[in-house]
């Protein structure tokens, strides 16, 4: 149990892709203009980091060293190409806002770095918890993102979740205003929210004593 409460801590914490390693940044920062966006590029990250960390444990008892890499691109590549074919054929709209960013996750270091420590000595249960661990501290931070840039930037909270829900999302979204500070929206906005949750997290982290 210490071993995998470690892995959970340093995936979502100590160690996380996005506040720690600064992985997985054009993703991150491109997409988390909005909540839903940032909630579904989350999602498809989070199962590709534990699908592929999973399949990559399975297999690498037969793995040739020389074509270890290689073998973990094709894995990941594979699973992103599921993931874009299943956005395409159930989530179309959702797909013109992601689509290009989904398929730029798999030169994200994180996921091969995920990739080479399941091709170790891993086992298949730690390997899965150690993707999903890592996939979930990518997950929280660009949601928070999302949340914060469409809140204050846009004056909304939840707009557009009919592209993720279908016609049940249109009802969900919340107007806090009509005048929200744009700057957040825009290319710039993403600098200074990530910019913050750094600061906030090192400031924390400082002071955790």
């Amino acid at each position: 149990m210490k071993k995998f409460s470690k892995i959970a801590r340093d995936g979502i914490w100590q160690q996380n892709p996005a506040l720690v390693q600064l992985l997985g940044l054009c993703p991150l920062l491109a997409v988390s203009n909005s909540f839903v966006t940032a909630f579904s590029l989350g999602i498809v990250t989070v199962l590709v980091l534990t699908i592929s960390n999973v399949v990559i444990s399975i297999i690498r008892l037969i793995l040739n060293e020389d074509l270890s890499l290689t073998t973990q691109i094709t894995v990941l590549a594979t699973c992103l190409i599921l993931s874009d074919i299943a956005l395409q054929a159930w989530y179309f709209e959702l797909h013109h806002r992601i689509g290009l960013f989904v398929a730029l996750i798999v030169t994200n270091c994180s996921l091969l770095s995920r990739a080479e420590l399941s091709s170790s000595s891993n086992p298949i249960i730690s390997s899965a918890i150690d993707g999903l661990m890592m996939g979930l501290g990518f997950f929280w931070v660009i949601v928070l993102m999302g949340t914060i840039r469409e809140g204050l930037g846009s004056g909304t909270l939840f707009s557009n979740m009919h592209m993720l829900l279908g016609p049940a999302g249109k009802n969900l979204e919340i107007t806090f205003s009509h005048n929200g500070f744009l700057l957040l929206v825009l290319p710039p906005g993403a600098f200074l929210s990530l910019g913050f949750l750094i600061a906030l997290k090192n400031f924390l982290f400082d002071n955790r004593d």
